[in-house]
């Protein structure tokens, strides 16, 4: 099972009743963070969920509203009495853009790892997440992140009877682990059945509509994709300044069959965007508006 939940829906700056577009997983122990812009400390603490699992952040870009929260953030993982190490995962220049940000937060008790970004798509495995990155288009380097758990086929007892395997290694081996006995190797094929479906959640802001997206967004449980400006008039504006209206990523999550839609990353004048609700779902049915702290959490299928 996976809980995924959408700290903020905002984009440029924070309001009263809206913080800057975050997300925030949860997964057998271990949490992931993409973005945290400023008051992102606060959207985690409104939901109640805590720093000290986050063992990955993720960031699309570098403008403010997506990084400017980070110092408050490691400091406060600092005063949890962190001692594990952070990953931090964005496009080239992350150890520069946060070795800047740390003037702020110069003593921490946890190591940092940094990941760069530098290919139009590139894949990482942490912490049980396997973490697609791809390339979009904003008016600086961006990326979106496709963040996919994967399941191992069914364990047959029967095959791991047939085999003469001790059943002290079973659940090593359910567990992805090849073992050696007394010279005869023991590999998970030989008890496993075929993968089956994992859970793929896809996580994109400021960006013009891209085929990367679709392309990374196919199959997805969830996908959460900015939705900038709801009126429809304001697409040259969206164009302009290289953002998505509503129906453009409806439009993306039709043509990649997505199950549904988040919209975030809403404009600081979009006031109601309750009020184009019917508008896009004519474009595709099952897309939710965005709302800070909305949670779900994703259960692998039923065979």
């Amino acid at each position: 099972m996976l809980d995924v939940c959408l700290l903020g829906t905002g984009g440029m700056m924070p309001l009263p009743n809206r913080w800057l577009t975050s997300l925030m997983t949860r997964y057998n122990g271990s949490s992931l963070m993409i973005d945290c812009g400023e008051g992102t400390q606060i959207a985690v603490k409104e939901k109640g969920w805590s720093f000290k699992p986050v063992d990955v952040i993720c960031f699309t870009h570098y403008h403010a509203d997506h990084i400017s929260g980070l110092p408050g953030i490691l400091l406060t993982m600092g005063n949890a009495e962190r001692t594990e190490p952070l990953t931090l995962v964005g496009p080239k220049g992350l150890e520069r853009v946060v070795s800047a940000l740390r003037m702020i937060a110069p003593e921490l008790p946890f190591e940092i790892n940094y990941i760069e970004l530098t290919e139009p798509k590139q894949t990482i495995e942490l912490c049980g997440y396997v973490i697609h990155a791809f390339r979009v288009n904003h008016n600086i380097t961006c990326y979106g992140y496709s963040i996919e758990i994967k399941r191992t086929g069914k364990f047959s007892v029967e095959a791991a009877h047939e085999k003469g395997i001790p059943q002290k290694y079973w659940n090593r081996l359910q567990k992805g682990e090849t073992l050696t006995e007394d010279g005869r190797i023991y590999t998970p094929d030989m008890v496993l059945g075929p993968p089956r479906k994992g859970i793929k959640v896809t996580y994109c802001t400021d960006t013009r509509p891209t085929a990367s997206i679709v392309e990374h967004a196919k199959g997805s449980d969830l996908f959460i994709c900015e939705g900038m400006y709801a009126e429809k008039e304001k697409i040259t504006k969206a164009k302009q300044y290289k953002h998505m209206t509503f129906y453009e990523a409806a439009q993306m999550a039709k043509e990649a069959g997505v199950k549904e839609l988040w919209l975030t990353h809403y404009s600081p004048s979009l006031v109601r965007p309750e009020d184009y609700k019917k508008e896009v779902q004519k474009v595709f049915a099952n897309t939710v508006l965005g709302k800070d702290g909305k949670t779900v959490e994703i259960d692998f299928e039923e065979e």
